[in-house]
Order: C-alpha cells, then structure tokens, then sequence
C-alpha cells in the first residue's frame, strides 16, 4: 500500500507595525495592505488546503492567496500574556530580568502567557494531526509558530531531515549568535 503524502507550506503572514517597531503583536493588520492585497503573492494549485490563525493579520495575509482559506486555531500566535503591545526596548529598560529568563529558558513565561515549550508542543501535536492529511496544505501563521515547526522536524537529526532544492537560498545572520533567516518577499515582489 503506497504511503499518502502530505506537503505543508507555512507562509508568514504580512509584516505589521509591530514588528516594524519591535514590539510583541496585539491583533493588528498588516501593514500597506491595500498595496499587497491587489495581487496575489504567490500562487498554489488548486487542490491545495488553505489554513491561517485567528488574527487579522494572519486572515489578511491568507485572503492574498485564495478566498477559502479557514481558520485553524492550532496556528495562533504566541500568548505572550502581559507583554502584548509591549516593545523590546521598554522590556530591556523596565523589565530585563525577566525578558533575558525567556531569552534563556524555553520554560519561562515571565509574561504570564505562554511558554516556548508550550507553544513548541501545541505546533507538535498540530503537525501529528496533518500527517493523517494527505495533499497539500498551506498554513498562513507566525514566526514563532514557524520556528516551533522548524525545531520540531529537525530535532535531534537535522542533517538527514534538511532537503535543498534547486535555487534554493540559505541566510545566516550574526549577531553575536548565528540565526538562520528565512527571506521573505515585501510589497513589490523583491525578496528581501
């Protein structure tokens, strides 16, 4: 019996003010959406399942690339508790302890929202669900739910669960940390 497949493509939603400033995300929309919204981003076949989380601007973003997109509450963002709204900066000034301990501790939720590892479990289970799901699904959601997805398939034995396609582009960044950066694509179709 051949082994059904199923292909998951997690698309970042739009960029927002908040994350323009730094700051940890309310439920705000994306950000020049009248520009972007007049022509698809990228285009799926068909027979694709369109997913996205609650907030506006993940359901901004989906509308970008088809109509039937439904909301799939497993691809929430991060409950980041006492710190929506808040920037970065103002942690670093009012609250450094506290955001250093969640930097640190994937544990941690000084917040009073979720943790790393809470979220990293919900992802987990949500990917255990769609392995039953044979097609092609794309999930319009967050970065921190993104990460979550990428941590959890390359756990422990990354190397063997990596492929490279064709043109396929890598982008380290430091600053005093090696990150892996994922390029996205702004308003005008440029990579960035």
């Amino acid at each position: 019996m051949p082994v059904q497949t199923t292909r998951l493509t997690l698309f970042c939603h739009a960029r927002t003010v908040a994350q323009k400033l730094a700051c940890f995300p309310t439920d705000e929309p994306v950000e020049e959406s009248s520009l972007a919204s007049d022509r698809p981003i990228v285009r799926f076949n068909a027979e694709r399942r369109l997913l996205c989380g609650p907030e506006l601007r993940t359901r901004q973003t989906a509308e970008w690339l088809g109509t039937d997109a439904q909301v799939d509450l497993a691809l929430r963002d991060c409950d980041w508790g006492q710190w929506h709204g808040k920037s970065i900066k103002a942690l670093q000034q009012t609250d450094a302890e506290a955001l250093q301990a969640w930097l640190k501790d994937p544990q941690a939720a000084p917040h009073g929202g979720e943790s790393v590892s809470q979220l990293t479990a919900r992802v987990a289970a949500w990917l255990y669900g769609l392995q039953a799901t044979p097609g092609h699904v794309v999930a319009v959601t967050h970065p921190f739910v993104i990460r979550a997805a990428l941590m959890h398939v390359v756990q422990g034995a990354g190397f063997n669960v990596i492929d490279i396609e064709p043109l396929a582009t890598l982008e380290l960044c430091f600053n005093g940390v090696w990150r892996l950066r994922l390029p996205g694509i702004d308003p005008q179709g440029v990579l960035r």
